[in-house]
Order: C-alpha cells, then sequence, then structure tokens
C-alpha cells in the first residue's frame, strides 16, 4: 500500500532496508505505547515511587502512552539526520572519486561501483548508497528510475543535485567529469561554509555559560577580598 511503502522510504533513509524493517517499526508502533503505560502504571499505583496525586498519575501515565506511540518516530528520524550528516560529510570525496573515475573512461556503472568499494571503510553510508545504485542500474529497465530512487532515499539537495547532473549525462550525453568536478567543489565550499556558520555561532552559545559559570566565580574572587577588609574594617571600628 501506499502508507508502507511512505514507511519504508522513512526507514530507507535511516540506514533501515531490510525485509522486516517494516514489520519491525510497525510492531513498536504498536508496542511500545502499551509497555510504557504499563511501566508507568506500575510504578506510580503498583509501587508508588514517586508520591503523586491521583490526577498527576493519571496524566503522567497518558503522556507515557503518548510518548511510547511517538518514540519509534523520533528513533527514525534522530537516525535518518545523523545519517544525512556523515552523507553530506563524506560526499566532496566521493564526488572527487568519480571525476577520477569517469576521466579514466569507465562508465557510469562501474564508476558507481569503484567509488562505493573505495568508500567502504571511509564511508560505509556514501558507499551503500552508491553500491545500491549502480546495481539498479544493472537490472532495472528504466536507469533513470534508479537514479530517482538514489535522490529519495537520501533526500539531500547535494545528493539531488549530483542525480540530476547523472540523469543528464545519461539522457543527453553530456560531459560526466567536469560537471562532477563543480558539483565536489561546490559541496566542499558548503561544507566550509556550514563549519564557518558554527563557528560564528559560538560566541553567543557561550555567553550564557559564561554569565552562569564564570561571572559569578570571578566576582567571588575580585570582590571577596575588598568585601571581608570593609567587614573588618567596620568591625574594628565598632559597628
Amino acid at each position: 500500500s501506499i502508507q508502507t511503502e511512505k514507511t519504508a522510504l522513512k526507514l530507507a533513509r535511516a540506514g533501515w532496508r531490510s525485509k522486516d524493517a517494516v514489520v519491525r517499526y510497525l510492531f513498536l508502533r504498536i508496542a511500545l505505547p502499551f509497555a510504557f503505560g504499563v511501566a508507568a502504571v506500575v510504578l506510580l499505583y503498583g509501587l508508588n515511587v514517586y508520591k503523586l496525586d491521583s490526577t498527576m498519575k493519571l496524566l503522567v501515565s497518558l503522556l507515557a502512552v503518548i510518548g511510547g506511540a511517538y518514540f519509534p518516530d523520533v528513533m527514525v528520524k534522530n537516525a535518518a539526520l545523523k545519517r544525512q550528516d556523515k552523507l553530506r560529510k563524506s560526499l566532496p570525496d566521493g564526488l572527487d572519486l568519480m571525476v577520477i573515475c569517469s576521466e579514466a573512461g569507465l562508465s557510469l556503472d562501474a564508476t558507481l561501483r569503484r567509488v562505493a568499494d573505495e568508500l567502504a571503510e571511509a564511508s560505509p553510508e556514501l558507499s551503500d548508497e552508491l553500491g545500491l545504485t549502480s546495481l539498479e542500474l544493472g537490472f532495472l529497465q528504466d536507469r533513470q528510475k534508479a537514479l530517482h530512487n538514489l535522490a529519495e532515499r537520501t533526500d539531500m539537495p547535494a545528493l539531488r543535485g549530483m542525480v540530476n547532473t547523472l540523469m543528464q549525462a545519461e539522457r543527453y550525453g553530456t560531459p560526466l567529469a567536469h560537471s562532477l568536478r563543480v558539483l565536489s567543489a561546490e559541496s566542499r565550499t558548503e561544507r566550509v561554509l556550514k563549519a564557518e556558520e558554527k563557528a560564528a555561532r559560538l560566541p553567543a552559545m557561550l555567553t550564557v555559560p559564561m554569565i552562569i559559570f564564570i561571572l559569578p566565580p570571578l566576582f567571588v574572587v575580585l570582590l571577596g577580598p575588598a568585601i571581608l577588609d570593609i567587614a573588618d574594617a567596620f568591625k574594628n571600628l565598632g559597628f
């Protein structure tokens, strides 16, 4: 069904493409609310771990059931974001290797297969995606569909740009190496800009910890002796 296909795509973006992935995900969607609810009831009503009134116990139990219902989605989304981050970091190196392979005269299938083998240890996520795309290019009748599947599985603008370039090369026979070299330069520039963006946010992020944890001890060290001297002076004066 359409819903099953959407669920399978969501799990594929998180890197879970086994045959039982959808079944396990649906089982967790059904079982975890019940498990969380039972655990909350046992802790609050049976063992009475927390001294709460009946209204709060009921509210916490309901929140546990809701949390169990949403926990699988949160877990899948978190895994997908981590996988996308790893793919983004390794993509420039992958594009450089694809440029080298295409300039050496390898076909698109052979290029993807060779790059997947080279990146198997350095970036297993990108290697897995490129290797699967190479296999799909070999057995799918519509080669454009295989490239489209890569873009859908990763759901990343940078990889969509690479897929569009590969599709144009497949359709019109345009030079692949030059286009991939441009994409590689853009990908590296994007990675540098993201690093600079994180570095620019660092002073603002450090402001609150500095105010809370650094300035109070600093004031104590600087003003403490003066306050003690003033207190001693008033004590000697008889106040």
